[in-house]
Order: structure tokens, then sequence, then C-alpha cells
């Protein structure tokens, strides 16, 4: 259904990326962001059931910089080779490539952002600092609870697992705590990348419970 693309961020840097279309006039744009294992087949396939959804979906390859095209699965040796690329994120040339998705798309409509995993705090933090947003939902996104008293301007909703090793509930109460109007659920047994079927932590009724949410979510604030 999709292809891949060609960005250019406001620096000048040309990223690689992935595009999906609906087969009738689009409802809207969302931006896909990654996890630490690239574009891969999960977010290809994630862009790909949103535009079955009538969303244009773009997916920018914000590992660029560092490797071109990296795409990985998720054994054991693939995770820790992949977390490599976020010993010390840049999260400004992350952030400016996300931008450059949001603007290749603003054309068609109201734009919203999901992020899982990193892409999770990626979606937090352009929901608080990017232009052209509409909405933004984030998938057990660690670094959020460090961005947390940035205050998003767009609609945010966010879900997180209760079983998630890296992320403390701790940390996702001060997060509903510090920021009231952020909508979060947290999924009663669910690790982290419950949502990612190509886990081993995958978590089906989970997973289904918080797509079906986060569609119901940009159903209604992408008008």
């Amino acid at each position: 259904m999709g292809h891949s693309i060609t960005l250019t961020a406001s620096d000048g840097f040309k990223l690689g990326g992935y595009r999906a279309d609906p087969a009738s006039a689009p409802k809207a744009a969302i931006v896909v962001i990654q996890e630490i294992f690239g574009v891969n087949s999960h977010i290809r396939n994630i862009c790909d059931r949103l535009a079955n959804e009538g969303y244009v979906a773009i997916a920018p390859a914000i590992f660029d910089r560092i490797e071109p095209d990296f795409q990985s699965g998720y054994s054991p040796d693939e995770v820790a080779v992949a977390r490599k690329f976020v010993a010390n994120p840049d999260w400004p040339a992350m952030l400016r490539d996300t931008q450059a998705a949001i603007d290749a798309v603003t054309s068609i409509g109201p734009v919203g952002i999901i992020g899982f995993c990193l892409g999770g705090s990626i979606a937090y933090a352009a929901a608080t600092k990017l232009k052209g947003l509409t909405a933004a939902v984030g998938y057990y996104g660690g670094a959020v609870v460090r961005f947390a008293d940035d205050k998003p301007t767009v609609p945010t909703l966010l879900h997180f697992g209760e079983k998630d090793t890296g992320i403390p509930l701790a940390d996702v109460e001060t997060i509903k705590a510090k920021r009231p109007e952020v909508e979060v659920f947290v999924y009663p047994g669910a690790q982290h990348g419950f949502g990612c079927d190509e886990r081993a932590s995958y978590d089906k009724a989970s997973s289904d419970l918080a797509w079906q949410r986060s569609l119901a979510f940009f159903s209604k604030n992408l008008k």
C-alpha cells in the first residue's frame, strides 16, 4: 500500500521515510514515529492500518542522520544494537525530522502524530514544541516523564503498560499529576512494547483496546 519517500528537514538534511495513502479522499494525516528499530515492518504496518482507516500516514526515518535506512527486528541481539542509537539521543535533530514529516502533509488537512517507544516520547515532545499538529498519541514513551513540565498545545493521549520494566508506574503518576489535561491509560499486566505484534511482549487485548482508543481520539480531534 505504501511507498518510500524523501523528506527535507529545516537544516537541509534529507531523510527517508514511508508513506501510505488511503484508497479514497483522506480524512486527515498522521505522522508515525518509530521505535528504536527504525521504519521497520511494524511501523510500515501501522502506516498501512492508518491508511485503511482513511488517513494519509507518514513515517520519517529519524535515525537516518546516524545510519541511513536502519531497520531492525526484535531479537535480543538486535535490541542491543538498536539501543546504541539512543545512548545519547539528539532530541532537537529528531524533532526537526519530525517537523519535516508534519510539513509534508499539512496540505492534506489536520495532522496528528502517533509514536511508539522512543517515538512515544517524541510524539509528546512534538505536541509541546512543534507547529502544525492537531492531536498527539504516545505509546510507552520512557522520556515523557522528563518532558512533563512542558504542556502540550494540542489534545494528547498516552498509553502505558502496567508491567513495563523501563517505565515505573511512579513515572506515570508523575505525568498524570503534572499534566492532568493529558489522557493517560495504563494497561493491566501489559509490558513495554505491548502494541507490537512482532514482539514477545505483545498483548493482543491491550493492543486492540489502545488502538481503538487511539482511533477514536483521532476521529474526535482531527476535524
